[in-house]
């Protein structure tokens, strides 16, 4: 069984919960894409974790556990993580972190890149992370990164290293920096690589075995449909493909087709950074459902944009995500709502659509709003026969506006905190 566990909307829809929950049915978790530059929060008994790049699955004891080759590294960022987690007693290990040997390094550079650009921008910023990944993802492209398994060899490494410095410096000397120290960057490959090295392997002949030996593997996205590179909000989107279809390839077994797609997606709308966002709330309502949500980004510790469930992006979430089901996350929060609204249609140029617009059209769509009943506290529901009659007409709401079946509808951040529909 391979599957993969996607967002529907923005990012931030609670993939991490969902993968913490359903790794105990799965033998391999594999990250698949992006960096350091999102949050995956997950509360078990152990404690709460906020993982950037580690798969959620480290947290079982039960999984092995892969950074596939669509990813993009920060050595030094991993070895914090992985050095937070083991003193709160999870065992890391070679045996169940394996890093591919493909997988590109995000050096310090990439970050500094970042930041000078955004800092340019100012006004007009993306909205990024400032932790180096778009400039790192155009290195891959441009074909001048640095991978994993350029750690074998630190002599060879150094004459790579050198040659990219001189490259890169044209980049940052024209912000106005001074040049990049290709001696410096060496050190910190070699201090923080050391360290990683270890877990670095052939993740494409192990996953493929895996698969040959029937194992089961899910597959972890960061970030959502609408931050894809391709079919995202454009140019206010990830530098990675977040969908599914990447899922085999950016781990590491691109001839292997998925049996199963499970989208995420909170009962209510989020977002983090720049760009249009329909359905945003302001002042004092937003300021409402931020709080009773805990709506601050994991990844940067920023306030989430808030607003109503977003029937038009989340129907084209679900659309280019192939979803089979959907869990439905953070349903409980809305419970201190009498009404509940729904963005159920845009406007756009005097024009009512359902449909999930781009480019310049969608920075122009206005949210139609209608509301539906409110539900009230369903933190303690564990089964379909808890939920209220209110509650289980919102999830049939939203199941016919998407056009996908709901399996899980989580009420609370814990691991037991939730109903499975069916």
């Amino acid at each position: 069984m391979l599957t993969a566990i996607v967002g529907i909307n923005w990012g931030d829809e609670g993939k991490g919960r969902m993968v913490d929950l359903l790794s105990s049915d799965y033998d391999i978790i594999c990250r698949y894409q992006g960096g350091n530059n999102a949050g995956h929060t997950v509360v078990n008994d152990k404690g709460t974790f906020i993982l950037n790049l580690l798969p959620s699955g480290i947290l079982r004891e039960t999984t092995v556990n892969v950074m596939g080759n669509g990813m993009v590294v920060d050595l030094e960022h991993l070895v914090g993580e992985i050095g937070r987690l083991t003193e709160k007693g999870i065992s890391i290990t070679p045996e169940n972190l394996k890093i591919s040997e493909k997988a590109i390094i995000c050096l310090p550079y990439h970050r500094l890149q970042d930041v000078m650009e955004e800092e340019r921008l100012a006004d007009k910023k993306f909205g990024s992370t400032r932790r180096g990944i778009a400039p790192v993802y155009s290195d891959k492209y441009s074909k001048k990164g640095i991978r994993m398994e350029d750690l074998y060899d630190m002599d060879s490494l150094s004459r790579k290293v050198k040659d990219l410095v001189a490259w890169k410096n044209i980049t940052v000397t024209g912000y106005g920096h001074e040049p990049i120290n290709a001696d410096e960057v060496m050190d910190w490959l070699r201090t923080y690589g050391s360290q990683i090295l270890p877990y670095v392997t052939d993740v494409v002949g192990y996953l493929n075995d895996a698969a040959v030996a029937g194992k089961r593997i899910m597959f972890e996205a960061q970030l959502g449909a609408l931050r894809d590179i391709d079919f995202g909000i454009y140019p206010y989107t990830s530098s990675s493909q977040t969908l599914s279809s990447y899922a085999t390839t950016g781990a590491g077994i691109p001839g292997r087709k998925l049996d199963n797609t499970i989208g995420i997606m909170k009962a209510y709308s989020t977002c983090v950074g720049e760009g249009p966002f329909t359905a945003e709330m302001f002042g004092e309502e937003a300021e409402k459902l931020r709080a009773a949500g805990g709506e601050y980004g994991a990844a940067t510790g920023r306030p989430r944009r808030v607003g109503p469930f977003d029937v038009p992006a989340s129907r084209y979430g679900v659309q280019v995500q192939g979803a089979d089901s959907i869990a439905l996350t953070k349903m409980d929060v809305l419970s201190y709502m009498d009404q509940i609204p729904v963005c159920v249609a845009y406007e756009v140029d005097g024009v009512r659509t359902t449909a999930f617009p781009s480019g310049d059209r969608l920075e122009r769509a206005k949210p139609i709003i209608e509301y539906v009943p409110g539900f009230g506290d369903v933190s303690g529901c564990r089964s379909v026969e808890d939920l209220p009659q209110a509650a289980l007409d919102y999830i049939r709401y939203i199941e016919k506006a998407v056009g996908c079946p709901i399996q899980y509808v989580s009420v609370g951040a814990g691991r037991d905190e939730y109903v499975k529909m069916y």
